[in-house]
């Protein structure tokens, strides 16, 4: 396998190539070989699911050619390999298949200086080293041996070049000690396997002790990111790179970097540390403090998985990027209904974002063909932005502009400008370095209108199946509150209800269906609907949770609950409770004294289809108030529920009977940051039933 993986990448004309396998049954591809390039490159992608943004799962998945032709289209297209990786490289993906699916897949990486398609001999390459690697694994698992991953990869070593005379040896050994500076060599991993005597002299250590070490091991002052960061620049891109460093306490060097298949050349100057090195033609410009701007985008990328909504990943991008790039202002755009909308800003006035807002897309006003296209467009001046659009006004007080595309899952879904208050050069090493932004930014963006669509779905889900209005009962007092679980999507089965049954009776329930999700919500609206149909036909507390016990069982929903109906005889001025396994009432009476009254628990809704509600019948006094809740007010971590039931009970005989609002607001902040949802449900019979009462219009809901 390792020789045809290497003949593959000779073929291609590729400097290195990555195989990835597809075990049998699974849904990620596992990296197998590694051809050309250090293994350690590749350790965050070891192992790619096939619904990862990577070039490879994108190529499996869908059964074609992915083609990357360098660091901008890289950044824009892939962000993640991107910023791991923010070189300029060009890259080919392609599935390795057999008559019965997809066996892995195959990555050849080309030099930055690659032209931007692949030649047909090229692809011709391509297809026909997957074809053979395709055979290869068919014959191993035909044997009983497949290809699986094993830890780390297996490596195919690249030939060490033509073995040189002796005599041709020595004029090379002469030529380059003639050379002004020092000279020394890398292997592929890195490490020294040569060193001159003048280099030597110029890092400070004899060259003996440093064939075969890391020189940021062996030189502590080299172990600084720009280092190993322009080492993998050379190797990744195949491109001469240069650096300077301080060999303390006053020596500068000045280091160029020229790669091949086999390692690196290295030249060594000495240079005056308080001026500039010397300028190096064959050097691209790497974009200013590279290896601190790629701290500040980890450290972002880190960031952006706490924000859940559009505003936190707006406000959380800004808070970072602003000081990072030094630059002063940011907006992030996205379209609507064929309008452009600014979903959030930073460093604008905001009257000149609101006359933005809501406008048509139209293609002469920066920023749409970005949003439009998914490719990014810099402006390093006014002139340019103006020479690109006509009709632009400069009202922003902004010099340089970065029109930078936001992906996810592929399709650009905004737009975010970053903008500089003085003119500033885009040097290609920072476009792609933005680009990569951008595209975290986006995917977080994508994520956070996810969040915050199923976070209005979930209040207005809530909102439709909890009573609008509690109905006005002469005679009754009644104040209900529901505080949502402070996690998820806030989507509760808590539920609670209060029927008008006819001018002397009511009936009261509230309950708790297993869970917080959409399906806990439906279930409860079921509940809720079968207690109140059984209520209304007068049926007694034992049987209303018995009719709604078997519609349970019937739908074996998979979901239990626990409920509580209270029949209410407001003439008599009694009432009769049933509970399926719900925590008991709590009854303040005139004087101020708090029972929980001893309902007889019954078997929760849901389990047994034949299951008896004992009930209890309990006189209501007139000034007393009727307390129903759900566990949530009294259920926490390492709390007595007992305990929990009498600290209740203490805060409900300290409040004023007369005031049941501000009864059940000091009630359900007994449940600060619950973990579970909350409902209340205060009821206070008053004077004779046949008087005018009051009543809560609009139960609240409570917030955490």
């Amino acid at each position: 396998m390792e020789s045809t993986m290497a003949a593959v990448v000779r073929e291609s004309g590729a400097y290195g190539g990555l195989l990835y396998v597809l075990p049998p049954g699974e849904d990620a591809l596992w990296l197998a070989v590694v051809a050309g390039t250090p293994h350690e490159f590749a350790t965050p992608w070891r192992r790619v699911t096939l619904t990862d943004p990577m070039p490879v799962a994108d190529a499996v998945r869908e059964r074609r050619l992915v083609w990357v032709r360098g660091q901008e289209e890289m950044a824009r297209r892939y962000p993640r390999p991107a910023l791991v990786l923010p070189y300029d490289f060009a890259l080919a993906a392609a599935p390795i298949t057999s008559g019965d699916g997809p066996r892995g897949g195959l990555v050849l990486l080309w030099s930055g200086s690659h032209p931007p398609q692949l030649s047909r001999a090229e692809r011709d390459a391509v297809e026909a080293g997957c074809h053979r690697l395709a055979g290869l694994l068919q014959q191993a698992a035909d044997r009983g041996d497949p290809l699986l991953p094993t830890g780390r990869p297996r490596t195919v070593l690249q030939p060490a070049g033509r073995a040189v005379p002796p005599g041709e040896a020595a004029a090379h050994t002469a030529f380059i000690d003639r050379l002004p500076g020092g000279s020394c060599a890398l292997d592929t991993n890195g490490r020294l396997t040569f060193v001159t005597p003048s280099a030597g002299d110029l890092l400070g250590r004899d060259p003996d002790d440093l064939v075969g070490a890391l020189p940021w091991e062996a030189l502590p002052w080299m172990d600084v990111p720009q280092v190993e960061d322009r080492y993998r620049a050379a190797l990744v891109s195949r491109r001469p790179q240069t650096f300077t460093v301080l060999r303390p306490p006053d020596v500068g060097l000045f280091f160029e970097l020229y790669p091949d298949p086999t390692g690196i050349s290295v030249r060594i100057t000495g240079i005056d540390p308080s001026g500039d090195a010397p300028a190096s033609p064959a050097a691209p410009a790497a974009g200013p403090s590279r290896a601190i701007l790629l701290y500040n985008l980890m450290h972002l990328a880190a960031t952006l998985t706490e924000a859940v909504g559009v505003r936190d990943v707006s406000d959380l991008a800004a808070d970072q990027l602003l000081p990072a790039l030094g630059a002063h202002g940011m907006v992030l755009m996205t379209s609507e209904e064929g309008r452009l909308r600014i979903v959030g800003h930073r460093g604008y006035r905001t009257e000149v974002m609101d006359r933005i807002d809501a406008v048509p897309l139209d293609l002469d006003i920066p920023g749409t063909r970005v949003l439009t296209s998914g490719v990014p467009a810099f402006f390093a001046s006014f002139d340019e932005l103006r020479r690109a659009y006509p009709g632009t006004a400069h009202e922003d007080g902004m010099a340089a502009w970065a029109f930078l595309p936001m992906i996810a899952s592929g399709h650009p879904i905004g737009c975010m400008l970053v903008a500089y208050r003085r003119p500033r050069p885009f040097p290609p090493g920072e476009r792609a370095v933005l680009t990569s932004l951008a595209g975290l930014v986006g995917q977080a963006l994508d994520r956070a209108r996810l969040y915050d669509t199923k976070h209005d779905l979930a209040h207005r889900l809530q909102s439709a199946l909890l009573p609008r209005t509690l109905p006005r009962l002469p005679g009754l007092k009644v104040a209900a509150r529901y505080l949502p679980a402070a996690r998820g999507l806030e989507i509760g089965g808590d539920f609670y209800d209060l029927i008008r049954l006819d001018e002397h009776s009511a009936g009261a329930t509230i309950g708790d269906v297993q869970g917080h999700d959409v399906d806990a919500a439906a279930l409860m609206g079921q509940v809720r609907t079968a207690v109140h149909a059984h209520a209304t036909v007068g049926s007694a507390p034992d049987q209303v949770l018995a009719h709604a016990n078997r519609l349970l069982t019937d739908l074996e929903p998979g979901l239990f609950t626990s409920c509580l109906y209270v029949h209410l005889d407001l003439a008599a001025r009694r009432a009769c409770v049933a509970s399926a396994g719900h925590p008991p009432p709590l009854l303040r009476h005139a004087d101020g004294r708090v029972e929980v009254l001893p309902v007889p628990p019954g078997l929760l809704l849901g389990i047994e289809p034949d299951t008896r509600y004992p009930a209890l019948d309990f006189p209501l006094p007139d000034g007393c108030v009727l307390a129903l809740y759900t566990d949530g007010l009294v259920e926490a971590p390492g709390v007595d529920i007992g305990d929990a039931t009498a600290a209740l009970g203490g805060l409900l005989e300290a409040e004023d009977p007369a005031d049941l609002d501000a009864m059940a607001d000091t009630l359900i902040r007994h449940a600060a940051a619950p973990g579970d949802d909350v409902a209340l449900l205060l009821i206070s019979p008053h004077g004779r039933s046949g008087r005018s009462g009051e009543a809560a219009d609009a139960p609240k809901r409570s917030e955490p």
